[in-house]
C-alpha cells in the first residue's frame, strides 16, 4: 500500500488534527505530536509536520536533538509549538535538576519549556529533591508543567506525593501493538487520576508494521489509510493517551498526521486487540 497516495491536502491535515486535555492542566496538546528520540532528520520533517497541526514536539537532553528541535522551532515560531523536553536520570538532585534546565533551555533556544519531565527515576536520588526543584522552575517560569517518564504506578503516586502544588500532567512510556503492559495497571491509574499517557515509539521503530498483517491490512483498506495510520489511531483511542512517533522524512511525518482526525470503530479496535 503506498502511503503517498492516500494523503491529504496539508490543509486539510491541519484542520482535521484532534486535541486532548494535557492532565487536569485545562491546555490541549495534539494527539499526534512529534518525538526525536535517535532523530536524524534535520529540522524539514518536524518543520513539515508542525505547519500540518502537529505542534507537540518532544526531545530530551540524553537524545542530541535538542539543538535540532530549537531551530525548528525558530524556523516556525516558537509560539506555534508546545515543547517538551526531559531531564535525565543522572541530574536528578537539586542542584543538578535547575542546571540541567538551563542548559535544555540554551539548546532549544528558548526562555521557557512547556512540559518538563524526570527522562527515568533514579532510587539512589530521593524524589523530594527532584519535584522540589521542578517546582521551584516552575514558580519562576523556566517550566510551564512537570510530567515523568516510565515511572511505574507507585513511582507516579511518589511523585504526586512529592509535589508541593500543582500535579503530574503526563506520564511518558512505551505504548504499541507489541508493549502493552501498561494497560494492565499504570493506564486505568492515569485514567482515574487525569493523567495523559504520552506513548513513545507507538509504532514500536517499525516493529508493529507486520504481526498480523492481514487484519490490519484490511482495517486500512476500509479505512483508506496505511497501516501505520490505524496502529497509532488504535494508540490515541484511549481518552487519555496520545502518541508522539518519531519520523525522520517528510512523507512519513505526513503519514503519522493523517493518524488524527477519524477514528476508529469499536468494532475494529476489538479486532486488533484480539489479533494483537
Amino acid at each position: 500500500m503506498k502511503s503517498e497516495n492516500l494523503l491529504p491536502d496539508i490543509s486539510d491535515l491541519a484542520l482535521k488534527m484532534e486535541e486532548k486535555e494535557l492532565g487536569k492542566s485545562g491546555i490541549k496538546v495534539t494527539e499526534i505530536g512529534l518525538g526525536t528520540w535517535q532523530y536524524r532528520g534535520g529540522i524539514e520533517p518536524l518543520k513539515v509536520g508542525i505547519e500540518l497541526g502537529a505542534t507537540l514536539v518532544d526531545t530530551a537532553e540524553i537524545y542530541g536533538t535538542e539543538d535540532t528541535v530549537g531551530k525548528a522551532l525558530q524556523a516556525v515560531g516558537r509560539q506555534k509549538v508546545f515543547l517538551a523536553t526531559k531531564v535525565s536520570a543522572q541530574h536528578l538532585r537539586y542542584q543538578d535538576v535547575l542546571k540541567a534546565c538551563e542548559n535544555s533551555l540554551k539548546r532549544l533556544n528558548t526562555d521557557t519549556i512547556d512540559l518538563y519531565q524526570v527522562h527515568w527515576a533514579n532510587p539512589s536520588v530521593p524524589i523530594e529533591d527532584t519535584m522540589r526543584a521542578m517546582s521551584e522552575l516552575r514558580d519562576k517560569g523556566k517550566i510551564r508543567f512537570i510530567g515523568v517518564s516510565n515511572f511505574s504506578v507507585e513511582q507516579t503516586q511518589e511523585a504526586r506525593a512529592s509535589l508541593r502544588k500543582g500535579e503530574i500532567v503526563c506520564n511518558q512510556v512505551e505504548y504499541n501493538l507489541s508493549e502493552r503492559s501498561i494497560e494492565k495497571d499504570l493506564m486505568p491509574y492515569c485514567a482515574e487520576q487525569g493523567i495523559t499517557i504520552m506513548a513513545y515509539s507507538p509504532l514500536a521503530r517499525g516493529h508493529s508494521l507486520g504481526g498480523n498483517k492481514n487484519v490490519l491490512d484490511e482495517i486500512a483498506s476500509k479505512y483508506k489509510k496505511t497501516r501505520a495510520q490505524v496502529i497509532l489511531n488504535w494508540v490515541t483511542s484511549h481518552e487519555n493517551t496520545i502518541a508522539i512517533p518519531k519520523s525522520d522524512s517528510v512523507e512519513h511525518t505526513k503519514e503519522n498526521v493523517g493518524a488524527s482526525g477519524w477514528r476508529l470503530s469499536g468494532e475494529d479496535i476489538e479486532k486488533i486487540n484480539e489479533a494483537y
